[in-house]
């Protein structure tokens, strides 16, 4: 059987045309060269190369045989590569999708904790609300969806898990830092997107309310501006608030509301290595 190391010593040969830059390249010593050469010969039963003045050059039995090793090692490399890639992550890419307070605050320090065990790792970001993402993950173009849900016991989608990662309160924002939701009942008001202009609605109707929504954005930055300008009041989440802080408001966690942050992911487990590589780095950062 031939030998690899041995495959490897006649293509640097081949490649470079001396022993000396065969040596070179392999970072072997010249004398170690020539035995593994010797010891192909005799595994082989040709002769592989010849001498030609003060040069080498290798017999045509040489050249069949690099050609050949060439082939081989270029497999062997790739299928080292393949498993590298599968088992120790030092290649390949993961996708995420996440919504925008996520990326602000805790998807970074996932996003670097993950560079430094995986430094190989390719890791893409998409900012979007929950229902994209998870239509994202359901088509494969993201391989980890973060969302967020009001109700825990929301049933799973169909062929997703759910990872719970946090729980994430709500803040009454206002500019004076004064009154209840309830205090609020005649107040303008801000609303943001889909998902979080109808807690806002639950959450009014909960203490006996229909709040008048003035102005809708899904802007933290803007809302907070609007909000300290006078132009009205919010619910937002201490995420966003994390994500950014306008100094001119003041925020007031409302008792009982929370919404619930998870990591989804498709299909059964186990995962595979850089989707679970990914998982791990969003539990560790939040």
């Amino acid at each position: 059987m031939l030998d690899v190391v041995r495959l490897r010593v006649l293509l640097a040969v081949s490649r470079t045309g001396s022993l000396t830059a065969a040596a070179k390249t392999l970072h072997y010593s010249q004398p170690s060269v020539s035995h593994h050469l010797s010891r192909l010969e005799a595994e082989t039963g040709a002769k592989l190369i010849e001498r030609v003045g003060r040069g080498i050059r290798l017999t045509e039995a040489g050249k069949l045989l690099a050609d050949r090793a060439a082939e081989i090692i270029g497999r062997l490399d790739a299928a080292s590569e393949e498993l590298a890639a599968h088992v120790g992550l030092r290649t390949g890419r993961v996708r995420l999708a996440a919504f925008p307070s996520a990326l602000g605050t805790f998807i970074p320090a996932a996003a670097a904790g993950l560079a430094t065990t995986h430094p190989g790792l390719q890791l893409t970001l998409t900012e979007t609300e929950p229902p994209e993402a998870l239509r994202l993950l359901r088509a494969g173009r993201v391989d980890v969806a973060v969302i967020f849900r009001y109700d825990d016991t929301a049933p799973e989608e169909v062929g997703t898990s759910m990872t719970h990662l946090l729980d994430d309160p709500s803040y009454l924002v206002t500019p004076d830092g004064h009154g209840t939701l309830a205090s609020h009942a005649t107040s303008r008001w801000i609303g943001g997107c889909d998902r979080c202009r109808s807690h806002l609605l639950q959450l009014c109707a909960q203490v006996g309310f229909e709040p008048s929504i003035s102005f809708t954005s899904d802007d933290i930055v803007a809302v907070q501006a609007l909000v300290a300008a006078g132009m009205g009041v919010t619910v937002l989440p201490g995420l966003a608030l994390r994500a950014h802080r306008h100094e001119a408001v003041s925020a007031t966690e409302i008792p009982g509301s929370t919404r619930h942050v998870y990591a989804a992911t498709y299909g059964a487990p186990p995962l595979p290595p850089a989707t679970a590589a990914l998982l791990h780095a969003l539990r560790a950062a939040c």
